[in-house]
């Protein structure tokens, strides 16, 4: 036996003391994009306060785009909203060209519009897909991973890229649409529709994703306004606004969509919105696949075709005859940018819009006009003015404030990047609920560290 004597406990007389845990969640947690960090004070599982903090990825965007010249800025924007880098790039674009007073063909307009929408239902399907998963629902990410890859393949059919794609330029696009491609979009979309249906059956109804969603991450429509909140997130709280009724661009003003709206500003309202976001966003594709102008139709008079490359070659060694009846055959990423599809994707205007590669290859006129617009301290040079052109991205308004001060680099740029209002508003979403609740409220905001961080 011990001899150790264990002393009697004492009455407990002092009143019980409440304390609170403080949890970092982030920068390196999944959920957080590995660039936010959020500090929560915990009483239990329930939220009392979150200290959200962003920066971990500045990309100084502004800046760069102030450093070069005009055109140098479209590969930046690609890396905005990097989920729909093409709405980034018509934005950026069609900005410069209000301040120059350039109007983009019609055509090109078109090709805009059924592009952007394209990137949008790949945004929506990301967004949603993600967040599904991080409630569990693996099977309805891997059903919308795959929707959006059919739909990336058409981007590149375009762009020749898939994602960092640099496709528009200041007065049109850089190439036109492939031969095929408005049926190859009709069969992609009527694969998306597949989805789309297949995950409203896993989802909407479903009573642990419905118990989840519903009731979590509420904000009422006077505090989105108040943060000045718009897109998808604005309008789950019901109030009816999108650039592209409200301000059009383009020819959003002849094609005919409808707006969703949620009602109680909840997870689940803006899952409902995104949803119905896709189906509106493919009737457009369709309205504009229908409407838009023919294009020019590949026709060579001296029946030759020729590689751009050894046009290339060819021309370094000043044989030039004949090239402006030659048609050239390009890879994706060309295609398109020869002189039978110029006057339709781009303006006339030759401030701003490169010659066509016959042009460039085959005689001096060309070749000066092209080395005038790329030389550095010329290129593109607005008057001086400033204008503000706003876009609905996949997020909300995407503006881009550009200032010119007549030279051939922008003397300011400024992007209002829709995520940003929104993680400004997330503590008053997260306060007072569970911890549980934290994770697919972040993923409703759909924040992209790319067009946050600018």
């Amino acid at each position: 036996m011990s001899d150790t004597h264990v002393l009697p406990l004492e009455p407990h007389t002092r009143s019980t003391e409440t304390r609170h845990m403080f949890l970092n969640i982030g920068p390196s947690h999944p959920a957080m994009h590995g660039i936010i960090q959020i500090t929560a004070e915990l009483d239990g599982e329930r939220l009392l306060a979150t200290d959200v903090e962003i920066g971990y990825l500045h990309r100084g965007f502004e800046k760069m785009c102030e450093l070069g010249p005009y055109n140098n800025a479209i590969p930046y924007t690609d890396r905005l909203n990097y989920v729909s880098p093409l709405i980034n790039n018509f934005g950026y674009c069609w900005a410069v060209e209000r301040l120059m007073g350039i109007e983009a063909p019609e055509r090109c307009q078109y090709i805009r519009v059924i592009l952007s929408e394209i990137s949008r239902i790949t945004d929506h399907l990301t967004c949603v897909g993600a967040s599904a998963m991080e409630l569990g629902a693996f099977t309805v990410f891997l059903y919308m991973i795959k929707a959006r890859e059919v739909l990336w393949e058409l981007i590149e059919a375009v762009a020749g890229a898939r994602l960092t794609i640099s496709y528009g330029r200041v007065g049109g696009v850089k190439a036109d649409l492939p031969e095929g491609f408005a049926q190859r979009t009709h069969a992609a979309l009527e694969e998306v529709r597949r989805v789309l249906i297949e995950c409203d059956k896993l989802l909407t109804r479903n009573r642990i994703f419905v118990d989840r969603m519903q009731g979590t991450g509420v904000i009422s429509k006077e505090l989105a306004i108040s943060y000045g909140i718009t897109g998808p997130f604005l309008r789950g709280s019901g109030v009816n606004y999108d650039v592209r009724k409200a301000y059009p661009y383009f020819v959003y003003d002849r094609l005919q969509f409808d707006v969703p709206l949620g009602s109680t500003g909840d997870n689940y309202d803006r899952y409902l919105v995104r949803m119905e976001e896709m189906e509106q966003s493919m009737r457009l594709v369709e309205q504009a696949l229908k409407q838009i102008p023919a294009g020019p139709i590949l026709v060579d008079g001296g029946g030759q075709a020729i590689p751009a490359a050894a046009m290339v070659d060819l021309a370094k060694l000043g044989q030039t005859g004949g090239m402006k009846r030659v048609n050239v055959v390009t890879d994706p990423t060309l295609g398109g940018s020869t002189k039978s599809f110029h006057c339709g994707i781009n303006a006339p205007e030759r401030r701003a819009v490169l010659p066509p590669k016959e042009d460039t290859y085959g005689n001096i006129e060309g070749l000066m006009h092209h080395f005038k617009l790329v030389m550095m301290g010329h290129g593109i040079r607005p008057p001086q003015g400033e204008v503000y052109a706003p876009v609905e991205g996949a997020n909300g308004e995407l503006g881009f404030y550009v200032v010119s001060d007549g030279s051939d680099r922008p003397y300011r740029v400024r992007v209002r990047p829709p995520c940003f209002t929104i993680m400004a508003a997330l503590p008053d979403l997260l306060i007072g609920g569970m911890l549980a609740d934290l994770v697919p409220t972040f993923g409703s905001v759909n924040m992209i560290g790319g067009e946050l961080d600018r």
